[in-house]
């Protein structure tokens, strides 16, 4: 299944970013715990050169933690920290703070003595519906920034003051030109960071399913009711499909149905705690 999907605004969104990184002291990169590495975007890192990095693994209540935490060598460096959390969580930022203060601990110091109170400037970035605006939010302790539960919703760059000594950019989410691995693009697609109305849904889920009900059986089974071994993918979809009444008037599957709430369950959390990756 091949996907690609990079609209006009990304391009733009890349292009300012390299201005908005320059303005800012760290780097706040928002990854989705449910695929850590295929949400790092490798034009970003084009981006930020040498700037502090602390790496928010969002979204922790939909995966076990010890499954994403076997990623961190292969996402931290000596520049970065690390920190995870669920974003819609009240006051979970404070995590944050404590990295930010690590990484910045010179600067700070630096205006302390000259006793100045300059605020710290964060760029947040991250592929599209990993919780950046949610993120800014929590900061924020209201609605600063217009989320949603899709890909597109922050259309365009702006810092917001937040309590504090802080202010944050919001950015847009921002893929790349061309995937070269399509585990990327259909992970992506999984956790809708690209768009529903671009894909053949069906496909998509025909590929979820062929994916990962051989390793998280027993997720469908106590969702579904639907024993998934040693069963072949469009098996297990036409099942899930009677079991919950997706059919037709010529009692032919409503493959379309069955793959938006398929999707639905995964993305809500409803089909259990599931790393992709």
């Amino acid at each position: 299944m091949k996907i690609n999907w990079f609209p006009g605004h990304m391009n733009k969104t890349l292009k300012e970013l390299s201005d908005k990184v320059k303005l800012a002291d760290v780097v706040l990169y928002v990854l989705d715990a449910r695929c850590p590495i295929s949400s790092l975007n490798p034009e970003f890192q084009k981006l930020i050169n040498n700037k502090p990095i602390v790496f928010v693994i969002n979204k922790v209540d939909y995966v076990n933690l010890n499954e994403v935490k076997k990623f961190e060598n292969k996402i931290v460096n000596e520049n970065s920290k690390i920190v995870y959390l669920d974003s819609t969580k009240p006051n979970s930022y404070k995590e944050i703070i404590l990295k930010v203060n690590e990484l910045c601990i010179k600067k700070l110091e630096k205006n302390k003595l000259k006793g100045i109170n300059i605020p710290l400037r964060m760029v947040v970035i991250g592929v599209p519906n990993v919780g950046k605006s949610t993120l800014i939010n929590n900061f924020a302790k209201k609605n600063k920034t217009e989320v949603g539960n899709k890909p597109g919703v922050t259309k365009s760059t702006q810092w917001v003051k937040v309590d504090g000594n802080i202010e944050l950019l919001d950015t847009p989410g921002t893929l790349w030109p061309k995937f070269e691995e399509e585990s990327v693009a259909l992970h992506l697609a999984y956790i809708g960071s690209i768009k529903d109305e671009v894909l053949i849904l069906t496909d998509l889920v025909f590929e979820f399913i062929k994916e990962l009900a051989p390793l998280y059986p027993e997720n469908f089974k106590e969702r579904y009711g639907v024993d998934v071994i040693n069963k072949e993918p469009i098996e297990i979809y036409e099942e899930i499909c009677l079991k919950r009444g997706y059919m037709m008037k010529n009692k032919e599957y409503d493959y379309e149905r069955g793959a938006k709430a398929i999707l639905d369950d995964f993305r809500k959390g409803k089909l259990g705690k599931i790393v992709l990756e």
